[in-house]
């Protein structure tokens, strides 16, 4: 009997641990570790690329086939300031959110303000029990409400490290004192900070201070009066370099920031299609929000800002400052995973080739987080988030938008499935 029952127990153990494969067949291969476009087939066993082969070969028995045949395979991408709705956001609002991202492609997201539960959130995400992206999170922000003493801001630090969180996150408002003993706790503690750049602490101390990613290019336009006109060329070519020599990191989130100066239209805003992904009374209050900022007075100086935060990105980009992908979604018209679609064109339009935008969403970002995980090509060893698109996106970036599926951690959603998702979420908010 003692022998049946170790059979029986060796059989289960057998079965359990054999790994899920998926093979996508035939496919060319964007794989980002280099820039050549190979036709061949990828191997996914238990959520990791295991082979990537000039020729089909033998598939493996029970595998999940993808016919890929003149389709194009990238790394999943990655949206490096978006945010997970709060506790208190309506039901099902959470899950929505990270299908919406999954569903245009991004199978990382750097969640950029914390709130309570979002840690479990993420173990939740890891271990498949919801379709959403890889999180990696910062804790509650660090700001001038939530911070009112170098003392707290020490105790803050120490405190999100012990819980867990990946990251501190910067808003406005901290003293200089404040901000510097945040910096040294962060160092002492070994977790890393980015965001905005506080008026008091300023880009060039917040660079000599170890922040890590400027969101927004936050401090770039204050630093170089993007207000006016003209730039000086001779500071921008000056903050680019020391920039480049600290090993900052820029999240540009420029088609979000052209919604915030209302350079685009408000009607063009509210035509996008993928507003039918949010009520109508986010729409409403966002129209609010566009109309609140309305001032011809100021027209002048946003339209200079916008058109100095482009130059400062090509600046940024040819000098060798690493660029990350974001969108800051969900925010004003900025609707997740769909504004990674809209932000990829305003990179274009800064001079990035579409190489470049694809490196900022996939590689640089596998580098960014390369002491936690291994991802951002398609190679053996990798973490298997890849997207399957229709045509080549190195041709045009926009292409990046004609999705046939996503995988993420090797769980593979083909278009029929993201198409059923998306059709449930419309249906919420149907009018």
């Amino acid at each position: 009997m003692r022998t049946l029952l170790l059979s029986l127990f060796s059989l289960l153990v057998s079965v359990s641990s054999v790994a899920e494969v998926v093979v996508f067949r035939d496919a060319n291969v964007i794989s980002m570790a280099s820039p050549d476009v190979r036709r061949g087939t990828v191997v996914v066993r238990d959520g990791k690329i295991t082979e990537v082969r000039r020729i089909a070969g033998v598939i493996p028995k029970g595998a999940t086939v993808i016919e890929a045949k003149g389709m194009f395979l990238i790394p999943g991408l990655a949206e490096m300031h978006g945010h997970v709705p709060p506790p208190n956001a309506p039901a099902g609002a959470t899950e929505d959110a990270l299908f919406l991202y999954v569903a245009s492609g991004i199978t990382t997201v750097r969640g950029m303000l914390g709130h309570p539960g979002q840690l479990e959130l993420r173990e939740r995400q890891k271990r498949g029990e919801l379709i959403g992206p890889n999180l990696y999170l910062a804790g509650p922000s660090f700001n001038g409400q939530s911070i009112n003493s170098p003392e707290e801001a020490v105790a803050k630090v120490r405190e999100q490290k012990k819980e867990g969180w990946d990251l501190l996150k910067l808003h406005p408002g901290l003293t200089r004192e404040e901000f510097d003993a945040m910096a040294r706790t962060a160092r002492e503690e070994k977790i890393r900070f980015g965001g905005h750049v506080p008026q008091e602490v300023g880009l060039l101390h917040a660079i000599e201070a170890g922040q890590e990613t400027f969101d927004h290019i936050d401090g770039y336009a204050e630093y170089l009066n993007a207000d006016q006109p003209e730039i000086d060329s001779k500071k921008l070519a000056e903050i680019v370099s020391r920039s480049k020599a600290a090993g900052v990191w820029i999240v540009p989130t420029s088609a979000l920031w052209e919604v915030l100066m209302n350079i685009t239209p408000l009607d063009t805003l509210r035509a996008y299609p993928e507003l039918k992904y949010v009520s109508a009374a986010t729409v409403e209050s966002w129209t609010n929000a566009y109309n609140g900022r309305e001032n011809a007075a100021t027209l002048a100086a946003r339209k200079n800002v916008a058109a100095n935060r482009a130059r400062i990105l090509r600046a940024l980009y040819d000098g060798g400052v690493r660029i990350l992908m974001g969108t800051d979604a969900p925010q004003q018209f900025s609707v997740p995973g769909f504004s990674l679609h809209r932000e990829l064109l305003v990179m274009r339009d800064a001079g990035m080739s579409p190489w470049a935008i694809l490196h900022s969403g996939s590689v640089n970002v596998g580098h960014y987080f390369e002491k936690q995980d291994a991802f951002g090509t398609i190679e053996p060893g990798k973490r298997a988030d890849l997207v399957l698109l229709h045509a080549n996106p190195l041709l045009d970036i926009a292409n990046v938008a004609k999705i046939e599926g996503v995988m993420v951690r090797g769980r593979w959603l083909s278009r029929a499935e993201l198409d059923e998702g998306l059709k449930k979420i419309e249906q919420k908010h149907k009018r």
